[in-house]
């Protein structure tokens, strides 16, 4: 008897590995877990990588307390390091993820020709739909120009229905990312439907409402947590429950970096559900998203922002103004040059 999506499955970790990696015979890819990944995935990937005559090498860890560097007095960190600086490529399932850790930081330093994906907490459901199914050259196209647009942009206004309203400068100096699923180069990827930008830190004001998930620690929200921001830094959060817990998680850290807005991110992923999971949270169609405390200072060079640990939360139906140009409204793209693309998604 077939299992849920067993076919779907496997036909999106070929898409993985042959369209996305673009792995090639005899090639090493380091696939890392942990005790809280889907490992129907894992086994899929691995074997679409072996079938295509690349080495894979699977790597299962116990699921940490933190994430990013607050994962590190867990981890086995010389050991991993030591073999991401050896790999060829690395796509990243686990659930406490590594990204921003000190193996990952050490691999990205000392390995040039790494090609690393950041598919963390994927499972079988969710890489069916937002890789399996979806149009990859269409996405592409419609991202590059979204991230055209906003690299010649000087200044950016972001609201939500639910009381985001933020407005802030972009520097020419700093490179707006565009993640449409392409991990066949050198560097750090991203699973495809992002476009990140980090703006001039201190030119953000205004006010910041999550209202899709918030990870860590609160997962999906029930009710907004609200931000006061100055200078790029909160000052004050509001809400309920969820907001005091989040304000006591930002606290423990004892790091003021950690109240820092380190990118912002469009979602433009036409399988994307908000779901909790913040890999796929992120991508949910018309959402923007912010993220606080760690920086690497590839996104912002030279410094980016040193932050025990980073977080990530979601701003759902955004209306988005480029140098005083409307693109979004409430999570539609309405820019002409920007709705036929959009259409080719069915978004």
């Amino acid at each position: 008897m077939t299992k849920l999506y067993e076919y779907e499955l496997q036909k999106a970790a070929d898409i993985l590995m042959r369209d996305m990696f673009r792995l090639k015979p005899g090639e090493t890819i380091v696939i890392t877990a942990d005790t809280e990944s889907d490992d129907r995935v894992v086994n899929a990937a691995a074997g679409s990588a072996f079938a295509l005559g690349a080495k894979p090498m699977v790597i299962w860890l116990p699921a940490p307390d933190g994430v990013g560097k607050a994962a590190d007095p867990m981890l086995p960190v010389d050991a991993l390091a030591g073999a991401l600086c050896h790999a060829d490529a690395w796509v990243e399932f686990n659930n406490q993820w590594l990204l921003y850790s000190t193996p990952f930081e050490v691999a990205v330093e000392k390995n040039k020709k790494l090609r690393y994906i950041c598919l963390v907490g994927m499972d079988v459901d969710m890489m069916v739909r937002v890789i399996g199914r979806v149009d990859q050259q269409a996405l592409s196209q419609f991202l590059h120009k979204v991230t055209d647009m906003t690299a010649k942009a000087q200044k950016m206004r972001i609201t939500t229905p639910a009381g985001t309203d933020l407005e802030f400068a972009l520097l020419p100096s700093r490179t707006v990312t565009c993640d449409d699923g392409d991990a066949s180069m050198p560097g750090v990827h991203m699973l495809g439907g992002q476009i990140s930008f980090f703006p001039d830190f201190d030119s953000i004001n205004g006010t910041l409402t999550f209202d899709g998930s918030l990870v860590p620690p609160c997962g999906l929200l029930t009710e907004p947590v609200v931000m006061k921001v100055e200078k790029g830094r909160v000052v004050e959060i509001s809400g309920g429950a969820q907001a005091r817990e989040f304000a006591a998680w930002l606290k423990s850290f004892d790091d003021p970096n950690m109240f820092r807005l380190a990118h912002g991110c469009y979602g433009f992923n036409p399988g994307a559900r908000l779901t909790g999971n913040i890999l796929e949270d992120e991508r949910v169609w018309g959402c923007t998203e912010w993220g606080l405390g760690y920086l690497s200072p590839l996104d912002a060079p030279p410094d980016g922002i040193n932050a025990k640990s980073h977080c990530d939360g979601i701003c759902l139906n955004s209306s988005v103004w480029l140098d005083g140009v409307q693109i979004m409204d409430r999570g539609v793209v309405i820019h002409p040059e920007l709705k036929p693309l959009a259409a080719k998604l069915k978004k």
